[in-house]
């Protein structure tokens, strides 16, 4: 059975297209009209081992905000119609991923209950001068409620903005590989409730 789904989404400030394959070999094709964040995207893809296409035109002219939520929304909601009912699914992921002097712990629950607990340094400086590192966080609360999961992100350590945000995109995506996989001893759906 193919796991995979395109979502688009087309708003004011925003027209995005979005395709996930949750079995692929981490193939990316990434434009956001945002270096930065088509960087993450591509190590998400990669490192998850996603083939994910992102295509993305936003008024990136007025603020990368728009575009960076947008791009988590149809990514999160991609994410949900691909694992469709859920059956067989291990469910729960986690990763720890150092990056230099930077370590972060990314913990997924595939549970259908949006929640994000993320947990970054404080004053952390844009990066490139013009990405801002809040932008992250707004990128994993699209995510999270768009996909559906209870995610904790917690910058363990860490100096430099860049490391911290590739840390954060690469211990997202191996522990969604993690929680997405098949697993073929779970029978039906992982919940005693019968239904995630």
């Amino acid at each position: 059975m193919s796991r995979e789904a395109t979502i688009e989404r087309t708003t004011s400030e925003t027209a995005i297209r979005t395709r996930l394959n949750l079995d692929g070999t981490g193939a990316a094709k990434i434009g956001s009209g945002i270096p930065f964040f088509d960087h993450m995207l591509t190590l998400f893809a990669r490192h998850g081992l996603f083939d994910l296409d992102l295509e993305a035109k936003g008024d990136i002219e007025v603020d990368f905000h728009h575009t960076v939520e947008d791009a988590g929304i149809t990514l999160g909601q991609a994410l949900t119609k691909a694992l469709g009912d859920k059956k067989g699914i291990r469910r729960y992921g986690f990763a720890y991923v150092p990056m230099d002097e930077a370590l972060v712990r990314a913990v997924v629950d595939l549970s259908g209950r949006p929640y994000l607990a993320y947990r970054p340094p404080s004053a952390v400086e844009a990066i490139g001068g013009n990405f801002s590192f809040q932008l992250i966080e707004e990128f994993l609360r699209a995510f999270s409620v768009a996909g559906g999961l209870n995610l904790h992100v917690d910058i363990l350590a860490g100096r430099d903005a860049h490391h911290m945000a590739e840390g954060v995109f690469k211990a997202l995506a191996r522990a969604l590989d993690s929680a997405t996989q098949i697993d073929p001893r779970v029978q039906g759906v992982p919940s005693t409730k019968g239904v995630l």
